[in-house]
């Protein structure tokens, strides 16, 4: 079940909301747990026990080591910490990158081991980080143990964060899921970030895929330049409004129920460095390495030698994290070379560059990241690359270059400046001349709109694909 589809929109999420608004508010995390339960079950019912596994061990180890580091025993606190980190990295290894660790052992030895051919757990690489971080922080004393074997479930497997993030951290949470206080300026927000989640998705991110889909299709060989481009733009485009989108209706959808949740994005497409676009893009998943791992590691503070080795082991492990395929491995290896770069050869002679050549520098390199990002094999990838600077035997363009920027041209450009500040500093300012009621009246009409056509979209079409599912 997707948050983008008919039967999430009005027969789930209504029915939820009514028996959590009218239930009494000590039963409200009941009644959230079992349906976030209900939810993930509605894709893959005999994975359930494996989140309960998951959230039984990481709730009895948090306690177990808080219960140590208030005896002062900190050696078997500390204990309890790896195995709690080797339980969640066994589990996630042995569902997601078994396959493709039996497949290199063949390749390179020759052998003929068979794949285990299982189906990934939706959303286990941001649930198994989210159960992790919550024994560290409890470790480190960050935050308090749980003490209620359902509040924990309930953090765990929240169904507005749980298949695809913003990856929530405990501590964040700890004294919401305890004591939060629903009222309705939130709700409103919510249905406000909601909608226009729905709206990036729907209305956005599933008509240019469309594009990305029909170019990603054609022979690499004789793709011209310009579609090959076009087709990059395309995934860009795509991956965002799809991503950003689904992180605004989770931090809608968690607001309704009284939960903040952290930002997400913060318009990455408008960054000057490559370094600034991970601080705008996906920001749950790299303050999460940068926390939990980069830091640890030493970060900063022990020397160049060392700080380059931390980025490298922080940018191998997030290509992996994000896939078990090769294309993952050099995509987080392409960053990892570029972040260093930047920080160590050419940033500050960068930071004298006019602006827009900053812009462009970064969607330069964005762009060619996303073409190893998007194919499941690295040889598609490469070979979609080349026909971006010609190797493809159709030259620059052709005649269906011209066709599909005339079909997507209106649509490109509303994107691009949907990647801006532009619409939302312009809706301000159209507010700002408005009385409050006439203001109010466009804003009900407008998300109105959005939601009317969002529907009228999914009840037409079928295609409406979510591309983060597959992590």
């Amino acid at each position: 079940m997707v948050f983008s589809s008919l039967l999430f929109m009005f027969r789930f999420l209504p029915l939820v909301m009514i028996l959590y608004y009218v239930s009494p508010v000590k039963y409200r995390n009941i009644i959230l747990f079992l349906f976030s339960l209900f939810f993930y079950a509605w894709g893959e019912p005999v994975y359930v026990f494996l989140m309960l596994c998951s959230i039984t061990v990481d709730y009895k180890i948090g306690k177990n080591i808080n219960k140590f580091l208030q005896n002062g025993n900190r050696r078997a606190a500390k204990r309890c910490l790896i195995l709690s980190v080797v339980y969640n990295l066994s589990v996630l290894g042995f569902f997601k990158y078994a396959d493709f660790l039996i497949g290199t052992v063949n390749g390179v030895f020759h052998t003929s081991l068979p794949l285990l051919h299982l189906p990934l757990p939706i959303g286990i690489s941001f649930f198994t980080f989210q159960t992790m971080s919550y024994t560290i922080d409890v470790y480190r004393q960050v935050t308090q143990a749980q003490q209620s074997w359902l509040n924990y479930g309930t953090y765990v497997s929240m169904f507005p964060q749980l298949i695809a993030g913003p990856i929530v951290q405990y501590k964040t949470i700890a004294q919401q899921l305890k004591e939060r206080k629903e009222n309705t300026d939130d709700f409103v927000y919510g249905i406000h970030r909601f909608v226009i989640g729905v709206g990036k998705k729907v209305l956005l991110a599933n008509n240019i895929g469309v594009l990305w889909d029909n170019i990603a299709a054609m022979p690499h060989g004789s793709l011209p330049a310009a579609t090959a481009w076009l087709g990059a733009f395309a995934y860009a485009f795509q991956i965002y409004f799809d991503f950003s989108g689904y992180s605004d209706m989770a931090i809608g959808l968690g607001r309704m129920f009284g939960f903040h949740f952290l930002e997400n994005f913060q318009y990455p497409y408008i960054s000057k460095s490559i370094t600034e676009f991970w601080r705008r893009w996906h920001i749950s998943l790299s303050s999460w390495f940068r926390e939990y791992v980069y830091i640890p590691l030493g970060g900063n503070r022990r020397g160049t030698a060392k700080q380059i080795r931390n980025l490298a082991i922080v940018w191998l492990l997030t290509g992996i994290w994000h896939g078990a395929s090769w294309n993952f491995v050099l995509w987080g290896a392409y960053y990892g070379v570029l972040l260093i770069l930047e920080k160590f050869a050419f940033g500050k002679l960068q930071e004298r560059l006019p602006g827009i050549i900053r812009i462009l520098y970064t969607l330069f390199f964005v762009l060619l990241g996303w073409m190893l990002f998007a194919f499941d094999r690295l040889g598609a990838g490469l070979s979609y690359i080349g026909a971006m600077f010609g190797a493809g035997k159709a030259g620059f363009a052709d005649n269906t270059t011209i066709y599909l920027l005339y079909n997507y041209a209106a649509l490109l450009i509303v994107l691009a400046l949907g990647s801006t500040q532009i619409p939302q500093r312009a809706a301000r300012r159209l507010a700002g001349k408005l009385q409050n009621w006439c203001g109010a009246c466009l804003r009900i009409a407008f998300y109105g709109a959005v939601l009317f056509l969002s529907v009228a979209y999914l009840v037409d079409a079928s295609y409406n694909p979510f591309l983060y599912f597959r992590f």
